[in-house]
């Protein structure tokens, strides 16, 4: 059997392509705003994480101009050797306050970042107990780790999280990791619950902030700060790419742990480091975020309105706490057709099909920002409704 033989047999995307349902890969034409222009359609944007609306804010885009202009294009090394500038010093020192932790280790993706502190905390001795619906870049750190076990348990489900965690010997190590704001459900983890359970079970507590920085928490601090419990979690990880409006990641946790992973983490010694022009517009947009928490508030007001209108037109959408609402679809080949009629009809949502998520679950996942506004969501709805109605998918 050749090697390519998987290549050659992969004919989903032909399939799709075929019907007319490929629905990946549509080319923006503009900057990410409430509304784009995408393969020359006006299109409502009910599918980015742009949370707080900050990738075209002119400041942000400014102070990446800037770093351009003074440190080029690129630093041509990593972090650990020729790849520190001042201004990743200066990001790290920022991100730590802000969110009220020791210190901070940037990566130059959110998705290294899991690999990165995962892969190195966790070691032969150590176990890894982790929600069933954790990112995926969660179990790719999981995989680089050599932990001694990777135990998933029902998601949110903190009766399967204690007898998961009743199973293992009180003295090993362990590492309870979440998500804190689930990026398909848009719904929010039982981190209370959770830290209780670590300390009864000797556990450390490990959160994917992705969705929740920005988002929930005192002046968008994220998941540990809307529960008041940033002194209970041990690591929190985030990414730049979503309400930081750039691209890398980070990791906030105790002065010990960050040098720890700064001299024993493999994405982080041999990746080359976050362009100065990303660190200058993650700088800019925390600085909005401190000076503007309105935006945060904003953000979660537009998503409580969108849930409205979508129950009063009869849209079938799962319980979320979060800007992201997912509405259900069921099967995929329906999903991808819902996702088309959206396109054509001027708005932009994601397809969430299996394996993705179980068999006959499938979702279009909407996520919302901030600067829109409540008329482009009643144009969106309405368009959403009609679309769902021709597929025999509203609520009866």
């Amino acid at each position: 059997m050749d090697l390519f033989d998987k290549c050659k047999d992969f004919k989903t995307v032909d399939i799709l392509i075929e019907k007319g349902i490929y629905p990946y890969f549509h080319a923006l034409e503009t900057k990410q705003g409430p509304e784009v222009v995408m393969e020359g359609i006006n299109e409502i944007m009910l599918g980015s994480n742009n949370y707080l609306g900050l990738t075209s804010h002119p400041e942000v885009i400014e102070a990446g101009r800037e770093a351009l202009m003074e440190y080029g294009s690129g630093c041509s090394g990593s972090r650990f050797l020729n790849g520190t500038t001042k201004l990743h010093l200066a990001l790290e020192k920022e991100l730590a306050e802000f969110l009220h932790k020791e210190d901070c280790v940037t990566y130059s993706t959110g998705f290294q970042t899991n690999l990165g502190v995962i892969s190195a905390i966790v070691g032969r001795n150590d176990y890894i107990i982790g929600d069933k619906e954790n990112h995926a870049s969660i179990y790719d750190g999981c995989k680089l780790s050599y932990t001694k076990g990777l135990l998933r348990y029902k998601h949110s489900d903190m009766e399967d999280l204690e007898r998961q965690l009743s199973s293992l010997p009180l003295d090993s190590g362990k590492l309870i990791v979440t998500d804190g704001v689930f990026s398909m459900g848009g719904d929010i983890c039982k981190l209370p619950d959770i830290v209780r359970l670590a300390k009864k079970y000797n556990a450390r507590v490990m959160v994917d902030d992705a969705h929740g920085f920005g988002v929930i928490g005192e002046g968008g601090r994220g998941t540990a700060s809307y529960f008041g419990l940033e002194d209970e979690v041990d690591i929190i990880m985030g990414t730049f790419s979503k309400s930081l409006a750039s691209i890398g990641g980070y990791v906030v946790a105790s002065k010990e742990v960050c040098n720890y992973l700064k001299h024993n983490s493999r994405p982080y010694i041999f990746c080359a480091s976050i362009t100065p022009a990303s660190v200058q517009t993650a700088r800019k947009a925390l600085e909005i975020i401190k000076r503007e928490p309105e935006r945060p508030k904003r953000l979660m007001a537009l998503a409580d309105y969108a849930r409205k209108k979508f129950r009063e037109k009869g849209i079938d959408i799962r319980d979320s706490e979060a800007p992201i609402i997912p509405i259900n679809t069921y099967d995929n080949e329906t999903t991808f057709i819902a996702c088309k009629k959206l396109f054509e009809n001027g708005v932009y949502v994601n397809p969430v099909v299996s394996p993705a998520v179980p068999v006959g679950e499938s979702i279009i996942r909407t996520s919302y920002m901030a600067t829109l506004t409540e008329e482009q969501i009643d144009r969106a709805s309405d368009i959403i409704a009609k679309v769902m109605g021709e597929l025999n998918l509203l609520k009866k």
